[in-house]
């Protein structure tokens, strides 16, 4: 047995068919080893594989970490002909997308699920052209970022451009997309970096073009590694220089809150669509005795989020708000229901308000179907923070073709309801009759009674 062969053995029986299939298409030694990833995650599975050579750049080594979550830390070691460091990369991203549906509505998709990338076309630069790290991923998505050196400069070099392209014939990622085909958003950065520093933002940095909103947090980066030993001097993001909290558009207090605009938000997993949910978000807090309302502006909100057989996440971020989680739970194996709602958000005087909740039974509707309340609903968190959601139709669970499942409707929705006051008042009225009624015929055998005397 060659030593690839063994490597695919052993690959197989740790981690399974679908990790040894990366391994299948090689029959010679692989220099994993070389490979210097670190566990990010916990519970995950850390697999270090080579893909094919590219001319002028040696072997593209890549490291992912394979896990339960729905954002990967991913790590780039690439190495030129004589396997020296030239770039090195480790990031996290996701991509919150936009289109029109065949009906004329706008959806929501997050894209955050990286763990099958391929890095085919990365390489280190020549005489040409500069470094450029390319990435395949999921169906038909790819991210290409560009380095060039500065002409005027020999200490300096410039993250140039990111492209990212997506494809809406994808009907599992994009149900129901109005246009189909191949769809590019080119973001130029021009960011300047020291030639001998490693570049570190560990904040949300967000660039958004189009239909995209693109967000990377924890990236290290350098393009120009010197003698193959990456640099240990950082160059710090602007945003990680900076102490003091910037203040967000939150108004004190809203007098006559204005109704919120109805958002559709998604999460997709290797399956394809897991999560869906419409709604319209107003928040209530209350916090050193000072009320704010505020609306979620679904156009500048980021959804992510993960599915698992017995929990659904859903989370949500802003510029002013950190995380709005909604977890839903697997109840009797036959229903589902929101358990727990997170939330971290920046009030007007920088102040981070962060509650929890984690014992809540909301939005109660059977498994393989949805939950749907057009009317006003009031989640109460906490004493001092309040949810209202209006239009709310949420699937966590069984989603199937991107679609909504049929709905359960809410007790406020019920075609029912107004007869409830109805039959109460017929009843109030019944009761008045009969107390009458036994009224006047005891008046007259009291009159009766009188006359035999």
């Amino acid at each position: 047995m060659t030593r690839a062969e063994s490597a695919e053995s052993w690959l197989l029986q740790r981690c399974g068919r679908w990790s040894a299939a990366f391994l299948s298409g090689f029959r010679e030694p692989f220099p994993c080893c070389r490979c210097s990833c670190r566990r990010r995650l916990l519970c995950g599975i850390m697999v270090c594989f080579r893909l094919a050579p590219v001319p002028g750049s040696g072997f593209v080594l890549l490291c992912l970490v394979l896990g339960a979550v729905s954002s990967y830390a991913l790590e780039l070691n690439l190495t030129d002909s004589s396997k020296a460091t030239c770039l090195y990369a480790k990031w996290q991203m996701n991509f919150t997308i936009r289109y029109e549906t065949t009906d004329k509505h706008n959806k929501t998709v997050t894209i955050s699920d990286f763990g099958a990338a391929t890095y085919n076309g990365s390489f280190c630069g020549d005489d040409q052209n500069g470094p450029k790290i390319a990435m395949q991923f999921g169906s038909g998505f790819s991210w290409i970022v560009n380095f060039t050196k500065e002409a005027s400069s020999t200490s300096t070099y410039l993250v140039d451009y990111i492209s990212f392209s997506y494809n809406t014939n994808d009907n599992t990622t994009f149900p129901d997309a109005k246009e189909k085909g191949v769809f590019t958003v080119n973001y130029p950065v021009a960011l300047k970096i020291p030639l001998n520093d490693i570049f570190r933002c560990n904040s949300l940095s967000t660039l958004e073009n189009s239909d995209v909103v693109q967000h990377y947090w924890d990236v290290h980066v350098q393009a120009f590694v010197q003698n193959g030993t990456v640099s240990t001097t950082e160059f710090l993001c602007d945003k990680d220089k900076t102490v003091t909290t910037a203040v967000p558009i939150i108004p004190t207090t809203v007098p006559s809150p204005t109704k919120p605009v109805v958002g559709s938000y998604s999460v997709v997993n290797s399956n394809g669509t897991c999560l869906l949910a419409t709604m319209g978000l107003q928040l209530n807090v209350t916090h050193d005795k000072v009320a704010s309302v505020f609306n979620i502006n679904p156009n500048t909100t980021n959804a992510t989020g993960s599915c698992q057989p017995q929990t659904a996440l859903l989370r949500l971020s802003s510029s002013n708000i950190k995380y709005l989680d909604f977890v839903f739970a697997v109840k009797n194996e036959n229903r589902f229901y929101l358990k727990e709602v997170n939330v971290s958000v920046i009030l007007v005087n920088g102040t981070v308000y962060s509650i929890s909740n984690t014992n809540l039974s909301y939005w109660d509707a059977p498994l393989g179907s949805s939950y749907m309340c057009n009317k006003e609903q009031t989640v109460s968190v906490s004493g001092a923070f309040q949810i209202n959601t209006f239009d709310l139709r949420v699937q966590p669970f069984s989603v199937t073709e991107g679609k909504y499942s049929t709905a359960e409707e809410c007790s406020a929705d019920s075609d029912l309801n107004f007869l409830i006051p109805v039959a109460v008042g017929v009843a109030l009225g019944f009761l008045i009759i009969v107390v009458f009624i036994s009224y006047m015929i005891g008046r007259r055998k009291s009159r009766t009674g009188y006359q035999s005397v």
